[in-house]
């Protein structure tokens, strides 16, 4: 069962009025952390900042020979550790300063997101890891570890609305049980095909389109590979994760996974870019997922008071 979620506002200030720039983003009301994004070459104007020279945890972000690459650290003046990463690390591009603007985190709070943070990075696997293991948790009061979890919870919620989403997991347990649960009340969407020996079948829940364990794809990327086209990316993570695995004529998902549309999970199911809210249909009908969704629609007048 989902936890409930709560409504929240995200509040970002263009330092130089840019937004490709310098940002600082925090939760209103909310949430004590402060967020401060910078890109390499604004890296001086960055560590100026009060919030730079504060106890908390920091991310770098950029490429290596093999794709992708992070690393999570700590410190009780991030700006001091980011020098010295800055003349010994040569891949990373950005930078993100993790910090309090409230009562200050204290190194023990800051050790603990950084390894939680670390934890979290390869359980979810979206990114490689140019750290180690994660640090030992240092101990803390049963006050002090509530707190860190809520703070945990924020920046889950804050770095994937600044298109960062290495903490956000996308697949979604494999329990019959809890499956069966979570989609008795839901509409389910099939895609398939006998001659390409693909059969997957789906849900939506929260603002993804989860295609279920067990869904059949197809064995290989077929369609486009240039650098304009994204889902063979996709495919090729999946398969890398474990998520996609070969079985016979075909590949199967060996965990549920959460796509960000329609056609991003059938682009992946078909192995080639397709139009998903076309080819996915509601289970024993003829009914495509946009004749359902326009169908919804549809049953709230609401939506369409004052439209001619």
């Amino acid at each position: 069962m989902n936890k409930l979620k709560k409504p929240r506002s995200l509040e970002l200030f263009f330092v130089d009025g840019d937004p490709d720039g310098m940002l600082t983003a925090t939760v209103p009301f909310q949430w004590s952390g402060h967020v401060l994004l910078s890109s390499r070459t604004q890296l001086r104007e960055a560590l100026k900042r009060p919030e730079a020279s504060r106890p908390g945890v920091y991310l770098l972000i950029g490429e290596s020979e093999t794709g992708a690459l992070l690393y999570i650290g700590e410190g009780d003046d991030i700006s001091q550790r980011i020098k010295n990463h800055d003349a010994k690390k040569e891949w990373w591009s950005t930078a993100i300063f993790i910090t309090s603007s409230g009562d200050q985190l204290n190194k023990a709070h800051a050790r603990y997101l950084e390894s939680r943070l670390i934890e979290k990075a390869k359980q979810v696997n979206k990114i490689a890891l140019e750290n180690g293991t994660a640090p030992t948790l240092p101990s803390l009061s049963e006050a002090a570890l509530a707190h860190m979890e809520d703070f945990l919870e924020n920046i889950y919620l804050v770095l994937p609305a600044l298109k960062f989403d290495f903490f956000l997991e996308s697949t979604r347990g494999a329990n019959v049980a809890q499956k069966a649960e979570n989609t008795a009340d839901k509409p389910i969407f099939t895609l398939s095909s006998s001659r390409l020996g693909i059969n997957a079948t789906a849900h939506i829940e929260d603002s993804h389109f989860v295609v279920e364990v067990g869904s059949k794809a197809r064995a290989e990327w077929v369609g486009d590979t240039s650098p304009k086209v994204h889902y063979n990316k996709l495919y090729a993570e999946l398969v890398a994760q474990g998520i996609l695995v070969s079985e016979g004529s075909h590949r199967i998902f060996t965990q549920s996974y959460a796509f960000t549309s329609p056609s991003a999970a059938g682009s992946v199911v078909a192995g080639r870019s397709t139009n998903g809210t076309t080819e996915w249909k509601l289970k024993d009908s003829s009914k495509t997922y946009k004749e359902w969704e326009q169908e919804q629609l549809a049953k709230d007048p609401s939506l369409y008071e004052g439209v001619l």
